[in-house]
């Protein structure tokens, strides 16, 4: 985390006294666990809206990006289809509480406060121009997904 950036508040609503309270990941990261607000019993092949227990709001010009946590997979067979999800400040009110898709590959279970996925604070693009050139300049890398490969 760096000391250079203002800090930036984040307003929350807690929908369950079960689970933990909104904080940096074990002071090591910038990003913030999510955890499940609900006992969910998924079978393979299941889609479900699993509750976050919280909603939020958001400061001015930013929004808040969830993925999936590195361990989510390994440890509930699940995945988060349209990862990452993207939440902007309009998604404001009391009743906005925030879900994690989540995709069962496997039979599992999900208890109360486990931490399924993270998010972060991220500010809003600038404005963005297209200017349609002849050639980029560049050479040629080897094709999408080309990188890492010996």
């Amino acid at each position: 985390m760096s000391e250079a950036l203002s800090e930036a508040i984040v307003q929350v609503v807690y929908h369950s006294d079960a689970i933990e309270r909104l904080r940096y990941i074990d002071g090591k990261s910038d990003w913030v666990d999510l955890r499940s607000a609900e006992e969910v019993q998924l079978k393979a092949g299941e889609l479900r809206y699993i509750s976050l227990g919280v909603s939020v709001r958001l400061p001015e010009g930013y929004e808040l990006w969830i993925a999936p946590r590195s361990s989510t997979f390994k440890t509930y067979g699940i995945l988060m289809p349209n990862s990452p999800g993207i939440v902007d400040e309009s998604y404001s009110s009391d009743e906005d509480i925030l879900r994690m898709p989540a995709l069962a590959l496997r039979d599992t279970v999900i208890h109360v406060n486990d931490r399924i996925c993270q998010c972060r604070l991220m500010a809003h693009q600038p404005a963005l121009r297209f200017e349609q050139v002849e050639s980029l300049g560049h050479q040629e890398r080897g094709g999408f997904g080309s990188t890492g490969r010996q």
